[in-house]
């Protein structure tokens, strides 16, 4: 018995060491002083807090958010979803005041970002201009995605629904992502489909997403390269002439592509 209570007074004070944590790390102004030191560590074009007042809406959208995200929980709902409606109208940049976002999350030139009201957002994440976190259902619950920590979401990029991109992982640009993301992963494509499995950290590797476009078009033209030299040998066609002039134009493509990598 005496065993039974002292685990349950154990228990109780994890909880209420949990819960002290947990009420350190959301402080606004903690949060919001936090906010505003971000872009330093995401942004190497930035020169001075002049340019950080001026010319980074999304850091101006994610302390609104804080601050309205506050007054939502405590039911000052209407009062909230105005001063949403301001910062929407000024920044371009629509969260709702129902999502969660946790620490050091930043909106790099966050024109056209929508975060719905059931997204969750964890620490760390780095979300480009044009993104969506939007639901696919009317329903009442869970609809928008999840998206764990060290996350990078690309340009344009839509995730919808009720899905979750793991930890580590990057979204493509102008990618539609309507399923889970497993950790460390790459996701490219509409629908977006996972073509790399590896852990990097490096927020700001872009260069390191493949070019889906790219690779298919060297797989179809090296396809009909190896159909046409066998039908010349079964035929007996000659073609030289012509054959010199597409071989021309397909070693010019293939230098292009390379040259953009």
């Amino acid at each position: 018995m005496n065993a039974e209570i002292k685990e349950k007074d154990e228990v109780e004070v994890e909880i209420e060491v949990e819960e002290k944590v947990a009420v350190e790390e959301i402080s606004l102004w903690k949060q919001i002083k936090e906010d505003f030191s971000v872009p330093r560590l995401n942004d190497p074009a930035l020169d001075s807090n002049f340019e950080l007042f001026f010319n980074y809406p999304g850091v101006w959208a994610i302390v609104s958010f804080r601050v309205t995200s506050k007054l939502y929980k405590s039911g000052w709902k209407r009062i909230s979803r105005v001063l949403n409606g301001i910062t929407q109208t000024i920044s371009n940049i629509d969260i709702h005041p129902a999502a969660t976002i946790g620490r050091r999350v930043f909106i790099d030139h966050g024109f056209g970002v929508v975060i719905g009201a059931t997204a969750i957002l964890k620490d760390d994440i780095l979300i480009y201009q044009g993104v969506t976190l939007g639901g696919v259902s009317l329903d009442k619950g869970k609809r928008h995605p999840t998206i764990e920590s060290n996350c990078v979401i690309g340009s344009g990029a839509k995730v919808l629904g009720n899905i979750t991109i793991g930890e580590n992982s990057k979204v493509g640009a102008n990618s539609v992502v309507v399923s889970d993301v497993c950790a460390d992963s790459t996701a490219v494509g509409v629908p977006a489909k996972i073509i790399k499995r590896e852990k990097n950290k490096c927020k700001l590797a872009h260069d390191e997403f493949p070019d889906v476009n790219k690779e298919m078009f060297t797989y179809l033209l090296k396809r009909v390269a190896v159909l046409e030299h066998a039908l010349k040998e079964q035929d007996g066609i000659d073609v030289s002439k012509e054959d010199k002039q597409l071989e021309k134009i397909y070693s010019d493509f293939i230098e292009a592509m390379n040259s953009s990598k």
